[in-house]
């Protein structure tokens, strides 16, 4: 997992400097959208034409995923045309039907279960003010021992968090209000 917030601080560090970087030349990312996002969209989009990229934005009004045509065939098509593919929807069944018929990569923006690029955005975060020296080198033991504290409805985020807590080694303690715990 270093490798991932490594990357993350070239690319910002190319792009606070000013650097031309565009990995993604003329590639193509379809955002799939059934739970609208301004930040996502906004956040999506900014990062794929900073590096080179065009976007597609679907949402349920101008596609067919889901109503008229089965998520296996969206995928199947959708995946043809495009290099990645990003969604945001409500079940965690539907990203991962799409996914398992996609030809490309698939992200998961946003789902009632999980909500993982927030998460990956938060890790960052904390590893850019506790984890990375000066020369920008990450130390990814920053996070182990750490205690993250959640406090509020045991829903996508907090589902997330402590799916990172097991993967990256560090504890997550959980309250919720009664009637809002997480589910088992």
């Amino acid at each position: 997992y270093a490798h991932l917030f490594d990357r993350a601080a070239i690319i910002k560090r190319r792009f606070k400097n000013y650097e031309k970087y565009q990995p993604l030349q003329d590639r193509t990312l379809a955002m799939i959208f059934e739970k609208a996002s301004t930040r996502t969209r906004v956040s999506f989009e900014a990062g794929m034409y900073q590096m080179g990229g065009s976007v597609v934005h679907l949402t349920t009004g101008d596609s067919q995923l889901g109503r008229a045509e089965p998520v296996e065939d969206s995928a199947r098509v959708i995946s043809r045309m495009v290099d990645l593919v990003m969604i945001r929807t409500f079940e965690q069944s539907k990203i991962e039907r799409f996914a398992a018929h996609s030809r490309v990569p698939v992200i998961n923006g946003l789902t009632n279960e999980y909500h993982p690029c927030q998460i990956l955005a938060d890790l960052f975060t904390f590893i850019e003010n506790r984890g990375m020296d000066r020369r920008g080198a990450i130390d990814m033991d920053c996070l182990k021992g750490r205690v993250v504290a959640w406090v509020g409805d045991g829903n996508n985020m907090a589902n997330t968090w402590l799916q990172a807590a097991e993967i990256l080694g560090f504890t997550v303690h959980v309250s919720t209000p009664s009637g809002y715990e997480i589910d088992p």
